[in-house]
């Protein structure tokens, strides 16, 4: 089935220039090409417009959950008879494991995972090895270790109607690719037996399966709402995809135990030469405790530590990811298009994910916390992620060093579709010595002046405490407030824009979360505070996607508090005027009057059953 793109827009402005451009210069020789276009220009529209021609799955890949789950949205609405599906990290709190040497601290792992993330993670890698009208809207931890695909897909039991099959097997069956069985409210991941009776609720999908046994053969699969536990439809086959990408067999669990035992062993004779005792001794009781866990349970607390002994992986070979259940042509070569949204920001997480890692690791393997192994449970290393790539094309406002060098075409978009021109810019000091006001007095005035026309604020601050504090007082003085920032949990996120622009409140404050794509029409003024205090969150591309968020509003304003003027801070401003001039002379030219963005307010995330 063809990806179809499904919309009441036609390319307008710089649109229709550039998707030329770009599926042009895609089937050319070089890897890289980019996609330069100013906030509200319509990047995505454009993508979409490729994505359609070009007709291959797609790896979306952005640098944080928010803009992932704006994408997801957006992606969906163009390709509503197509599969599109939202992959990111599943876990709402995330400590990774950690020692301290200077202290002897210890920080073991712990995690809060979200289950309706991680369905939707179930969701994508069964659909990309079931079909090919594919797009997947990642964030960057697409790239970690998720287990052999060929071991998710194998593990998976393939029913079919008048097939024979015993109910002792079926039970054993769902158990090895992690079932579980409970006698009580049947949750995703578990299933209940009763009589010749087998519910199953898959991990990917809120329903449930009801399959019926008769004479040692499938009489029937239906399939039931969850909730109303109504029938749906009769079934004549089905596929049931293990419960946990991480599928191992007794075998294969029973062969790692050797290899990890004899690891272990090599390992703590080392310590004891080097006359580290309290860290062999350390090691071997840990990986000990461990193992008696895998043997008995198949699993244990850090299991993926162990998976290149669990899939029979080299040392240093690098791990099976999200990247590895995209299709192949037949040369075995990567057959999908990967689009990295917001680049300037998601090539140095995808750079920087390795070494990061491994630095962490490194010093829990040197005080005998982890076997070596633990090495290769990892991300990929940026010049692996592009090996298993084909052809990418970065998008931003503010394209990176990366981007610019190796990117044999670039495709610009300044005049926008809707022809709205950059925002006007006003610098005001942080404390105004003539009016006897500070910047936060100044711009709860100027909050007012749009809360009486029903339009948004967006508020950045530098700390998250600032952000929060700051959510508080303006609730406390009577305006409707909300904060966001990088512990605000995922769909929390996604709600939270949500009712941000359906207006439940006008000012929404945040750290760093609220600079590249976010896509707020009802935007009319961005407030930057403390804008003269030079760094990463007050750099120049810092600067130019913020202000772009009050570029999709017809009142668009951004005030920035400064009372010094940083290098960062006249490089954004002389950036966004020159792009100001542009569309102001186009404008003028072709006598066109802008008019504020209109757009459909929908659930950026939508947990479907």
């Amino acid at each position: 089935m063809r990806l179809k793109l499904v919309s009441k827009f036609k390319p307008s402005g710089d649109q229709g220039k550039a998707i030329k451009g770009l599926v042009q210069a895609y089937y050319k020789k070089g890897k890289f090409l980019s996609l330069l276009g100013v906030t509200g220009s319509g990047k995505t529209f454009t993508m979409a417009n490729v994505v359609s021609k070009i007709n291959k799955p797609v790896l979306v890949i952005s640098p944080n959950k928010v803009l992932a789950a704006q994408l997801y949205r957006e992606y969906k609405s163009f390709f509503p008879e197509n599969k599109v599906c939202y992959f990111v990290s599943y876990y709402d709190y995330y400590q990774p494991e950690a020692y301290i040497p200077s202290t002897d601290t210890y920080i073991s792992k712990e995690a809060v995972i979200n289950e309706e993330i991680e369905k939707l993670r179930h969701e994508a890698t069964s659909s990309l090895i079931q079909r090919r009208d594919v797009i997947v809207v990642a964030s960057v931890s697409c790239i970690y270790n998720l287990g052999l695909p060929s071991n998710y897909f194998e593990r998976a039991i393939h029913l079919e109607k008048d097939k024979p099959i015993t109910r002792g097997d079926l039970i054993k069956h769902l158990v090895r690719i992690q079932y579980k069985r409970t006698n009580l409210e049947l949750k995703r991941g578990f299933f209940r037996v009763r009589g010749e009776v087998i519910e199953i609720s898959p991990v990917h999908q809120d329903i449930i399966y009801r399959i019926d046994l008769e004479d040692q053969r499938i009489n029937s699969i239906e399939v039931f709402d969850n909730l109303k536990r109504r029938k749906i439809q009769d079934l004549d086959q089905l596929v049931i995809f293990p419960a946990k990408h991480f599928v191992v067999f007794g075998n294969e669990i029973d062969e790692a135990i050797k290899n990890i035992k004899e690891e272990l062993k090599e390992r703590v004779r080392f310590f004891k030469k080097n006359k580290k005792f309290l860290e062999a001794e350390r090691l071997e009781r840990r990986t000990k405790q461990d193992l008696s866990m895998i043997k008995t349970l198949g699993y244990c607390h850090g299991i993926e530590n162990y998976s290149r002994h669990l899939t029979g992986k080299l040392p240093g070979e690098p791990p099976e990811t999200l990247l590895s259940y995209f299709p192949k042509d037949e040369n075995g070569k990567p057959d999908f298009l990967t689009i990295i949204d917001e680049s300037h920001i998601a090539v140095p997480q995808l750079q920087g994910m390795y070494k990061a890692d491994r630095r962490r690791k490194e010093v829990l393997i040197e005080y005998g916390w982890r076997l070596p192994s633990a090495l290769d449970n990892r991300p990929l290393k940026f010049e692996e992620f592009l090996e298993r790539t084909d052809k990418i094309i970065f998008t931003s406002a503010t394209l990176g060093s990366f981007e610019k060098e190796n990117s044999y075409f670039i495709a610009e978009q300044i005049i926008r579709p809707t022809f709205l021109v950059d925002p006007e810019i006003e610098i005001r000091p942080v404390y105004d010595k003539k009016r006897k006001i500070s910047q936060i007095d100044d711009l709860m005035e100027e909050i007012k002046k749009r809360i009486k026309r029903n339009e948004r604020v967006l508020v950045t601050t530098l700390t998250k405490r600032t952000a929060e504090e700051l959510s508080e007082f303006f609730n406390s003085n009577g305006i409707k407030s909300c904060f966001m920032h990088a512990e605000t949990k995922t769909l929390e996120r996604a709600k939270i824009l949500t009712d941000f622009r359906k207006g439940k409140f006008h000012v929404l404050v945040g750290v760093n979360l609220l600079r590249e794509g976010l896509d707020l029409p009802e935007v009319s003024l961005v407030g930057i505070l403390d804008a003269d205090r030079e760094g990463f969150l007050r750099s120049e591309t810092s600067f130019i996607q913020t202000m772009g968020r009050a570029a999709r509003n017809v009142r668009g304003k951004v005030i920035l508090y400064a009372d010094e003027l940083t290098g960062s801070l006249k490089n954004a401003v002389k950036e966004v005027e020159r792009r100001r001039k542009i569309q102001l002379e186009y404008n003028r030219k072709n006598n066109i009057k802008p008019e504020t963005i209109r757009k459909e307010i929908k659930e950026l995330i939508e947990i479907e059953g």
